[in-house]
């Protein structure tokens, strides 16, 4: 895999010269192109052995182009904030928008690379690099632009590198002891990394694999590719799509829907309410206080009909908690910045450290029913978001989390009376709009698109939790009992 990048390849310096002017011309276009278009990011992984020039290649891309047009981000060991979410959380937190290129120093590829380098499995290895593609997927489907460079040295060239580095007293604080053990573990490092590259370069996002030895090869090499690709993608249409991940949906020929079989009447009286919520809340209090919730965290989704009493449901849960424990997050319309970011972007932004509460008060799940019965979103992109929800949730719940879906559903009739309702009283007016007036009317294609939702995001680990919700009584204390019960399941009470 590295065979043509350790041929010692060589550009002189006239021959650089008279290449780079141009080069620079052309790179500059095609990054103010980008941003006039504004419809797809640009994300640089700069990657390689020690000594081969990752530094000045990620400072000659910054020199080249307008770097207020660029975002770089240099990751290290991560620090406690990252420890406590999913190892993918840090690398969301710093993906470009739409129409800039951000640069990646070190990645998820260096977490991958140096665990298995210094003793971890093969296994988990694999499990990281199998996080690597699902997320890559994600992004490029999502129309990120994604470079991956691995800059090389051989052996002989590194120790030459970092002598000659030594040697000069204006270098020698660029050569580190974590050089030096690096340069000893070198073996295990491309082995590694050919490994890595072998089971990550897809056509998506491909690896180039390019000599570092000779300064003036690598940054043509480098800038040469970045120009191709970022002319390739510009010559594509704006409406360009990539394909769906999940199969046509298809209604039950017989129109049978998983909703309609929910016993929407459930009853409990306000006495017996009362009654099991001082000790549900109790419960679920001495629940978050356990010194086994420390190494977990609780992520509540609530979806739900219009009026179906997410929020009062919420307040009930909030009511129990340390309010320096937990946050409720109101998901509505993305906002500008949202936009420009791949559509998990903002959520990812959201998710709890260790101990701690979230609550989503509506949530992921708006791209397959409001985006997809609306047509906010293309039918590919709101067909992928069931696998890349799945993916989603499946790294929360590796990670400790303790996740919970709840859809508190209604019937047509209840609904009617409590938007009358709203209506008619002054204080709760706020709480019906038109565009609650509109989605009613689309209420047979919400329910198609809330059974599909179910049919394909409920898995074992993280299950969707149907609430009768015509009784508000009934559906708070359903709730309630559920968060309990999975967190008693979970912390092993």
């Amino acid at each position: 895999m590295f065979e043509s990048a350790e041929l010692g390849h060589v550009i002189d310096k006239s021959t650089y010269k008279a290449e780079e002017a141009a080069l620079r011309e052309a790179l500059l276009d095609a990054q103010y192109e980008l941003k006039q278009r504004a419809d797809c990011p640009v994300l640089i992984l700069i990657h390689g052995m020690d000594g081969a020039g990752r530094g000045e290649t990620l400072n000659q891309i910054n020199e080249w182009l307008d770097p207020r047009l660029i975002h770089t981000a240099a990751f290290d060991k991560p620090n406690d904030d990252a420890r406590e979410r999913p190892w993918m959380w840090r690398y969301w937190r710093e993906l470009p928008q739409k129409g800039r290129i951000g640069m990646f120093f070190g990645s998820y590829y260096s977490d991958a690379m140096f665990e298995r380098v210094d003793g971890g499995s093969r296994d988990g290895l694999d499990r990281k690099l199998f996080d690597i593609l699902r997320l890559e997927r994600m992004l490029t489907n999502d129309g990120v632009l994604v470079l991956k460079f691995w800059l090389h040295l051989t052996r002989d060239a590194q120790k030459k590198r970092f002598k000659a580095l030594e040697k000069d007293p204006a270098t020698a604080w660029r050569v580190r002891e974590a050089d030096w053990k690096h340069f000893e573990q070198y073996d295990r490092i491309k082995k590694a990394a050919e490994h890595i590259m072998r089971l990550t370069n897809t056509s998506n996002s491909p690896w180039l694999v390019v000599n570092g030895e000779d300064a003036n090869y690598r940054s043509l090499t480098v800038g040469r590719a970045l120009l191709s690709a970022l002319k390739q993608r510009l010559e594509m249409d704006h409406n360009w799509q990539p394909r769906s991940d999940a199969a046509p949906i298809t209604p039950p020929l017989d129109n049978k829907l998983l909703l309609e079989s929910l016993p929407l009447d459930q009853q409990l009286s306000k006495n017996d309410y009362l009654q099991q919520l001082e000790a549900l809340q109790g419960r679920l209090n001495k629940l978050t206080r356990h010194p086994k919730f420390a190494e977990h965290s609780l992520v509540l989704v609530f979806e739900g009909n219009d009026a179906a009493g997410k929020g009062g449901a919420i307040r009930r849960i909030t009511q129990a908690l340390d309010a320096r424990r937990y946050r409720v997050v109101p998901i509505a319309a993305p906002t500008e910045e949202e936009r420009a970011q791949p559509w998990l972007w903002r959520f990812w932004r959201h998710v709890p450290g260790k101990g701690k509460v979230t609550i989503f008060d509506r949530s992921w799940y708006g791209r397959v029913l409001v985006e997809r019965v609306e047509g906010f979103a293309a039918t590919p992109d709101w067909m992928r978001g069931y696998y890349e929800i799945n993916d989603y949730e499946h790294q929360l719940h590796e990670n400790g989390a303790v996740v919970l879906k709840f859809w508190l559903a209604i019937s047509a009739e209840e609904q009617l009376t409590r938007f009358k309702a709203r209506e008619d009283t002054g204080f709760k007016r706020f709480k019906i709009t038109d565009e609650d007036w509109r989605n009613r009317d689309k209420w047979d294609d919400y329910k198609l698109a809330v059974c599909d939702m179910i049919d394909r995001t409920s898995t074992t680990a993280v299950p969707w939790t149907l609430v009768p919700a015509n009784n508000k009584y009934y559906a708070r204390i359903k709730v309630l009992t559920t968060v309990c019960e999975a967190l008693e399941a979970r912390l092993g009470n």
